[in-house]
């Protein structure tokens, strides 16, 4: 295994340039491109080499690379799933609001299910995609964003005003939750700040930006906490440490027994149903893609998809300290205790029994533990990939992921030796 600290150097350093979805992707691919990965468009025709190294993404959010396999076109494949987005704030179209005093606030909408007051009073900045106007109206021109300096904030308000603001404090998303960005002297110069702020950026003309996708990210950089650093603490490890851990293990295995395949969908966490989430047809139309290439058949489709398995790899939740009553008593996973599996009997997880001892077999060949995670019965849970993508294929697979205290926060903690095993395990399963 290989030693911890470098593992989270190597973690915190993608989680850094990772600020939102498309930065994700955009990171994911410099380094498969540095590992000898080819990116597809799949508006062509493909010609695929045994044993070759591709890539392609989806809305620049989601991205999906594999190794094909040196077996024949029905040998199946070995697959890590995860997702690239995680809760946030995101930026309204006309996003300026003029306060007394000239404070400007921006206009948002929140993104999945954040824990709204752990983005109160913090440096936050913004990062996404922007859309430029082409000389072709059906393939504008798409830019990445991220502005590194702290912008914003979302200032709480005074305990003075809120007497009873530890008691509970029912938050508005639209009042309470907009962030400040400027104080402007006229009118004038809050109109199109935003736009004239990107358009800086990117060194492009205000009127040629035709739309854009922008997130709030918060700038404090991932660190390291504890006496003997047993904790990282960073937004966004739900789910991008799984995004590293599968990135990691596909670039540095080497098996071609069966294709291999890292699939990086994009919202999760607003329940998958778009053209780059899990329960579009993106993942089996690549695979059919793959065996078509390899010459084979529907048939060597079906044969191969029968041969494959799935590691659906999406954060589990620690055992908190303060709350045991939340837990089931039998079956909490701990920090530094090992990946996670994930186990529902309605369902919610793609788990049972026969992938439940796959992917214990593949820990315990890996040298690393494992632990599980079943919910309190008067406690719901909620769902990942897993389950949602065996509505497109019928893989055989397993829901895991690393265990973390703060899920949703803006900031989640995590174990780097939970990483470290987790990296390990994937690597052992690409390299079976």
């Amino acid at each position: 295994m290989e030693d911890v600290k470098v593992v989270a150097r190597s973690l915190m350093e993608f989680l850094d340039k990772s600020p939102v979805n498309f930065l994700a992707v955009r990171t994911a691919k410099e380094k498969l491109e540095a590992n000898g990965f080819v990116e597809l468009d799949p508006r062509e025709k493909w010609n695929l080499n045994r044993g070759g190294k591709y890539y392609m993404t989806k809305n620049s959010s989601a991205i999906f690379a594999f190794v094909v396999s040196e077996g024949d076109a029905a040998s199946g494949f070995r697959i890590i799933s995860a997702h690239s987005d995680s809760p946030c704030f995101r930026i309204k179209p006309h996003a300026e609001m003029l306060t007394e005093g000239g404070v400007v606030k921006l206009n948002v909408e929140v993104y999945g299910g954040p824990i709204l007051y752990t983005w109160f009073d913090r440096p936050l900045s913004l990062a996404g995609r922007v859309i430029l106007r082409s000389d072709d109206p059906l393939n504008p021109v798409t830019e990445i964003v991220k502005f590194d300096r702290p912008l914003l904030t979302i200032p709480h308000l005074a305990i003075h005003f809120n007497r009873a603001v530890n008691e509970g404090n029912p938050l508005s998303k639209q009042k309470d939750m907009l962030p400040v960005i400027a104080i402007v002297k006229n009118v004038a110069e809050k109109d199109n700040m935003l736009l004239r702020l990107i358009a800086d950026a990117l060194g492009q003309k205000v009127e040629d930006i035709l739309d854009f996708d922008l997130s709030l990210y918060d700038t404090t950089p991932a660190c390291l906490v504890g006496i003997n650093d047993e904790f990282i603490t960073s937004g966004r490890l739900d789910d991008l440490s799984m995004v590293h851990a599968a990135l990691t293990a596909l670039t540095e295995t080497s098996s071609t027994k069966q294709t291999r395949v890292m699939a990086i969908f994009d919202n999760e966490e607003t329940g998958s149903g778009t053209k780059q989430g899990a329960a579009s047809p993106v993942l089996a139309q690549l695979l059919r893609r793959i065996v078509d290439c390899m010459g084979g058949n529907e048939e060597d489709y079906l044969r191969g998809i029968n041969a494959s398995f799935m590691v659906s790899a999406d954060n589990a939740h620690a055992f908190h300290p303060n709350y045991p009553e939340k837990y089931d008593p039998t079956n909490h996973p701990v920090l530094g205790g090992g990946p996670v599996i994930k186990i529902n009997a309605n369902c919610k997880y793609m788990t049972d029994a026969d992938s439940a001892a796959v992917f214990r077999s593949i820990c315990e060949k890996a040298g690393v533990p494992c632990q599980y995670f079943v919910n309190h019965s008067d406690v719901a849970g909620g769902s990942t990939l897993g389950n949602i993508l065996t509505s497109q294929i019928d893989l055989r697979g397993v829901d895991m992921g690393e265990a973390i205290w703060g899920m949703h926060s803006v900031r989640e903690t995590g174990s780097p030796l939970d990483h470290a095993y987790t990296i390990a395990a994937f690597k052992t399963f690409f390299d079976l």
